[in-house]
């Protein structure tokens, strides 16, 4: 529980991802999607996330490792883009998705699960390629 505490995400303004874009695919039942993403792999990062950006492309996204796998909670505090959040296993499983996330909301979002990563895409995304929970998501973090 201490670990869920500790990752809720944008407590206080700090230092965003350094910006550069990775491949990441997301394989549905309409087959292998590819995004550009930003990850946020360091406490800093991940605590800024996305907040004050105003807009991001369509096939762009964040993807948010965790050093742990545990339960984490999300909110959408100074963020203007309203998100689809895709919570990851440590093994690219889809565990759980919170589709259209409500811009600057404080309300809490948890992962209802343990997970090791968080992808966040624009709200809209999950339902346009059919994400549900047990898809996959390949990226070098998640081992299968």
């Amino acid at each position: 529980m201490a670990w869920a505490a500790a990752a809720l995400v944008a407590l206080v303004p700090a230092a965003r991802a350094d910006g550069s874009l990775h491949g990441l695919d997301v394989v549905t039942s309409t087959g292998r999607h590819h995004y550009q993403v930003e990850v946020a792999d360091d406490d800093a990062a991940r605590e800024h996330g996305l907040m004050e950006r105003r807009r991001m492309a369509a096939d762009r996204g964040m993807l948010f490792e965790f050093p742990v796998r545990a339960p984490v909670t999300f909110w959408m505090k100074d963020t203007y883009l309203p998100l689809d959040m895709v919570f990851i296993d440590a093994d690219g499983t889809v565990r759980s998705i919170y589709a259209d996330a409500r811009p600057m909301s404080e309300a809490l979002i948890p992962s209802g699960a343990a997970v090791t990563g968080v992808l966040e895409l624009n709200a809209g995304q999950a339902a346009a390629i059919h994400l549900r929970v047990g898809d996959k998501v390949v990226f070098p973090f998640f081992r299968p």
